[in-house]
């Protein structure tokens, strides 16, 4: 069966490697973490509500800092261990584990010291907490967080918004379902007025995690008691609550001796004519007794829920850590494989962009479908095959020599310089295709999951893709004007045999009507040549893609990363290193969850080292 010393003990060792870790609850907090699911005793109350004064009752010694305004402004974390009687006490602070303080006013020292650590000598607050635990014989098991005390008005030297920082701090504690709220009020005050009490009715509405503190009540009018609060008459609780004296500031000022101000607290409640039937319930002692066993009581209701919460977030860990990916070998070896893998991932991406199974390869297909005929029907064939136009070039290809039969050569002038307006869309369409690669190049660098660790590997890998695809580009542009230099060099000649001729008067079909620069005749040569065009440019629609996609598509999938890999097989340890030289944002990312992951497991064993009955 697990003690009340394992339970609370265990709660102790959980809370402080979550400290270390920075997974602490607190302002600022917007994941579930290991620590919100730990019960602890949040201790909350209005400046000079005598917050301080109860906290070393229970504990028996003098150790928190004392002065006027906020003197808490961050978070303490104080986790008390009985130890057996005889030992000597002794204090040790998360920050500084290997110094031990056994003189109190050092520990109150090192509180303000580290309290402006962090916050400077100023009055601003901190949501970072400070964590003490306390040896000692005369103490109880318990942990309890000591919160800034509220206030409704900001002193000289604090921002206008010390206010809301405070009680944005407070409900980050108080609002946690496994936190036990210890609501302290002085009684010389109207409960009504608590701060404390109006924080715990909004966040507790119940009363079922609330526990009530009357302090002062050795200062109330004579004549006057608070029978009404510590009964339950004034304001209902699920738990009793707890009448404290406090030592006066008299006491305080002489050093007055904790146990003995203990002895004087039993005395007052025994003595009193008010509260003596109620000795048994009352006083700093028997505060800590009930809160240690209720502590107990929560810490055993949650274990399941913790251990639940263990398991799902070490599942979530392991699982990004995998997304993330393991750390790099250091072996040049390794690190070459590692490369070449990563290399492999993305072009496994490529190539589903290019064969559909991610989208981008569709936009090669609309460069064909749309966009080079779109680019052809542009062409200015009419302008060109002009009447006007078509009469010059021939007028000049015969020179002083009439034609005899036909105008060959401005037949042929006319085809080529016809033929050469397709090399702009021919190439516009290596250029198209070409964007389109280099994109989906980036693209695929980006979604490939495993390169994100990289961003040189990322950045050498782009660059060599690109450059391949520079050298598929110009290979293409050179294939797909051979291509229209082909249709210049060698005309279809059946083409122009299959053309119906005019036939003339006396039956001659080979001669022209008219003089040679007759405008039907010119007009037919017009006609004759825009045909001729139009069957080419059918003949390049068609061969023109192929020829793209042969030089550029097909060697983009077939060997995009052959000379990149060539050159990193050359590559000495170094520069493999270098590579796979990860962004340090991603490493501390990494580092940051494998501590995580590290702190779940020794928690999940914690938990199993203990003997749940």
């Amino acid at each position: 069966m697990a003690t009340m010393e394992s339970l609370i003990g265990l709660v102790n060792r959980i809370q402080r490697a979550c400290t270390v870790l920075g997974d602490h609850g607190g302002e600022g907090s917007t994941l579930p973490t290991l620590w919100e699911a730990l019960p602890s005793v949040a201790v909350v109350g209005g400046q000079s509500s005598g917050k301080s004064s109860v906290l070393e009752s229970i504990v028996g010694r003098d150790f928190l800092p004392r002065g006027s305004g906020i003197v808490t402004r961050r978070p303490l974390v104080l986790q008390l261990h009985k130890t057996d009687d005889g030992q000597q006490e002794y204090a040790e602070f998360l920050h500084a584990p290997n110094k031990r303080y056994t003189d109190f006013a050092a520990v109150r020292k090192e509180i303000q010291d580290e309290t402006d650590r962090i916050t400077g000598r100023t009055k601003h607050i901190s949501n970072i907490p400070i964590q003490l635990s306390i040896y000692s014989p005369n103490v109880v098991n318990l942990t309890l967080i000591d919160l800034p005390g509220m206030t409704k008005v900001a002193i000289e030297g604090q921002a206008d918004s010390i206010v809301q920082d405070i009680d944005n701090m407070v409900r980050s504690y108080v609002e946690k379902p496994n936190s036990i709220i210890l609501a302290i009020s002085p009684a010389n005050q109207d409960i009504a007025t608590s701060d404390a009490i109006k924080l715990a009715r909004e966040v507790d509405p119940s009363g079922e995690r609330t526990f009530g503190v009357l302090t002062k009540l050795d200062l109330m009018d004579k004549g006057t008691n608070a029978l009404d609060v510590l009964e339950g008459r004034a304001y209902r609780l699920q738990h009793p609550w707890v009448g404290i004296v406090n030592r006066s500031q008299a006491d305080i000022n002489k050093n007055v001796d904790m146990i003995a101000a203990r002895r004087r607290e039993r005395e007052y409640f025994s003595s009193s004519p008010d509260y003596g039937h109620l000795t048994n319930k009352m006083g700093s002692e028997y505060l800590a007794k009930l809160l240690s066993k209720h502590l107990e009581t929560v810490i055993k209701a949650r274990i399941p829920s913790i251990i639940s919460l263990i398991n799902k977030t070490i599942d979530e860990l392991e699982r990004e850590l995998d997304h993330l990916g393991r750390p790099i070998a250091v072996d040049a070896g390794a690190q070459l494989y590692t490369i070449l893998e990563l290399c492999r991932a993305f072009d496994r991406v490529f190539k589903e962009h290019l064969d559909g199974g991610r989208p981008g390869g569709d936009r090669i297909y609309g460069v064909f479908d749309n966009q080079l005929p779109a680019a052809l029907r542009k062409l200015p064939f009419d302008r060109h095959l002009s009447l006007q136009n078509v009469r010059k070039v021939v007028s000049e290809a015969d020179g002083y020599q009439p034609h005899l039969i036909a105008p060959e050569q401005g037949y042929r002038r006319l085809i080529d310089s016809s033929l050469s307006f397709f090399k702009g869309p021919a190439e516009a369409s290596v250029d198209a295709v070409h964007f389109v690669l280099k994109e989906l190049v980036r693209k695929s660098i980006g979604e490939t999951q495993e390169l994100k660790r990289f961003p040189t590997l990322q950045a050498d890998l782009a660059a060599a893709a690109n450059e391949a695809l520079e050298r598929f580009r110009e290979d293409s542009r050179k294939t797909i004007l051979r291509l229209v230099e082909m249709e210049s060099s060698y005309l279809t000649v059946d083409f122009f045999r299959k053309l119906p001729l005019e036939a003339e008067k006396g039956g001659n079909p080979t001669a022209p009507t008219n003089d040679r620069y007759g405008e039907g005749h010119l007009r037919r040569i017009g006609s004759n040549v825009s045909s001729y065009v139009g069957m080419v440019c059918d003949t390049l629609r068609n061969s023109i893609p192929k020829a793209v996609v042969h030089c550029q598509v097909r060697e983009a999938k077939r060997s995009l990363l052959d000379h990149f890999y060539s050159q990193v097989g050359k590559r000495e340890k170094k520069q493999l290193g270098v590579m796979l030289d990860e962004d340090p944002a991603l490493m501390e990312k990494r580092e940051a969850i494998a501590k995580r992951l590290e702190l779940y497991k020794s928690a999940r064993d914690e938990i199993d080292s203990v003997a749940w009955k």
